[in-house]
């Protein structure tokens, strides 16, 4: 008998995350979904985690988790999340130390005892906000921690060389609802079209020549 094809999705409900989700559900993976109140000021993307989720059926938990030691923009109440004329070439101030890392080592722990074969996770290294542990060596060396940790469970970025046009495309033939998604940096009513991580975006559609729903 077949092994069923299961997936672990570390899932925040932005562009990059649903991508993944759908790309994963289109290989034919039951996904859990996983997701993290880390203290984030963009914790907005939790309703629309969620909403994704019910809206495909798939199994999700919430995981709460913080960073006392903050000393970066995202979950620092006493910073503000930087505008930047021009993205930065540098890690910028709204990167979290050890995010990733604590987040893939979540979902290891999840796909052990769901005997789930992948970790999907939606970092990419062109357009993107020069995190660390969103580049491939990050990933690759993740990999090894895994296979030292005698598992066959590997870690999966089919997003990793795409830029955010080529992302959207692969989300539009999947029927990714990018209106429900949210990526701005701030939980205000609508998308503040300022920070980093909305301007990569708004950059991703007008190369892709869509209009983006969440914006209309």
């Amino acid at each position: 008998m077949k092994k069923d094809k299961k997936a672990v999705i570390l899932f925040s409900g932005g562009l990059d995350s649903t991508t993944v989700l759908y790309y994963a559900l289109s290989k034919g993976y039951k996904c859990s979904c996983l997701m993290f109140d880390y203290g984030q000021k963009h914790n907005k993307e939790l309703k629309s985690a969620v909403k994704i989720a019910k809206t495909v059926k798939v199994k999700y938990s919430i995981i709460k988790i913080n960073f006392p030691w903050s000393n970066d923009a995202l979950t620092n109440k006493n910073k503000s999340v930087p505008v930047h004329k021009v993205l930065p070439k540098t890690i910028p101030p709204t990167y979290v130390p050890g995010r990733n890392t604590l987040f893939l080592s979540y979902a290891l722990s999840v796909a052990q005892s769901i005997n789930a074969q992948v970790i999907f996770i939606g970092v990419n290294a062109i357009d993107f906000s020069n995190y660390p542990d969103c580049a491939p060596n990050f990933i690759k060396a993740y990999n090894s921690v895994l296979k030292a940790l005698k598992t066959k469970i590997t870690v999966q970025t089919p997003l990793l060389k795409l830029n955010k046009a080529q992302i959207i495309k692969l989300g539009a033939k999947l029927n990714v609802p990018y209106k429900n998604t949210w990526t701005c940096y701030n939980s205000y009513k609508k998308p503040c079209m300022k920070c980093d991580s909305c301007k990569l975006r708004a950059k991703g559609f007008k190369e892709a020549k869509f209009n983006d729903p969440a914006i209309a």
